[in-house]
């Protein structure tokens, strides 16, 4: 394994902390992964997924063009600008979980990179972020980096005994077992739903995991004003 190897992931690092991105965790591409081939036809060796926790991002985004040009879908644009420079640069092919259908597995490969678990909630849950991150892309390399093993992690929600997450939401939007999407918008839409539109989620605020993490209120609001809008979008075109 060359040197320049040995030290693309540092280096990446640090390019990633400046746009306002965190690596978060990769692995050694296999055939069941799904993860497209290279633009020459040869099979990716490495992914590495990128994303943020808590207000990493915000700071970044919150001041890009993308975020003030008054035009559709602002962080997806702002993501795609600045993971496909990381792309250039370190002769990377991004890939993303939007722009679908179809959709890349990226709730897979995040299970594969990191020790994540499934909640309550249908989102996956991270034992330090909580509820509290997301994935805004990826970088597939035709070598095989030196990537750190995925380190396994307990299910939080396993020891949580009380699980207000699944109490908290004012609609019941959430039993364990599904999530009801019109319930919640409607809510959400209404006068009633303005805590969750202002700070975010209630049952997402009520797990105990990650509390350092929690989006601040002008990040949680751009996330909850982006979901209805996607929402009431969907609806009108069927």
């Amino acid at each position: 394994m060359s040197d320049a190897q040995k030290d693309i992931l540092a280096e990446l690092s640090t390019a990633a902390a400046a746009l306002g991105l965190l690596l978060r965790g990769g692995f050694h591409c296999r055939p069941e992964d799904a993860v497209p081939a290279l633009p020459d036809g040869r099979p990716a060796a490495s992914l590495v997924l990128l994303g943020n926790a808590g207000a990493s991002l915000w700071p970044a985004f919150s001041t890009a063009p993308e975020r003030r040009d008054g035009r559709k879908d602002p962080l997806d644009r702002w993501s795609a600008r600045v993971i496909d420079s990381l792309a250039a640069r370190f002769g990377a092919v991004a890939l993303f979980p939007f722009g679908g259908p179809p959709y890349l597995p990226f709730q897979r490969w995040a299970l594969r990179a990191e020790g994540l678990s499934p909640s309550p909630l249908g989102m996956l849950i991270h034992p330090t972020y909580g509820l509290w991150h997301a994935y805004r892309g990826a970088l597939t390399f035709a070598a095989a980096l030196p990537l750190a093993p995925r380190q396994a992690a307990p299910s939080p929600c396993e020891t949580c005994a009380e699980k207000p997450c699944l109490s908290a939401c004012p609609v019941g939007a959430f039993d364990g077992r599904g999530y009801d999407v019109p319930a919640c918008v409607k809510h959400i839409a209404s006068p009633a739903g303005g805590d969750c539109m202002r700070g975010s989620c209630l049952a997402r605020r009520a797990c105990p995991v990650g509390l350092g993490y929690r989006y601040e209120a002008d990040q949680a609001a751009f996330h909850m004003e982006t979901f209805l809008a996607a929402r009431v979008s969907a609806k009108e075109r069927t």
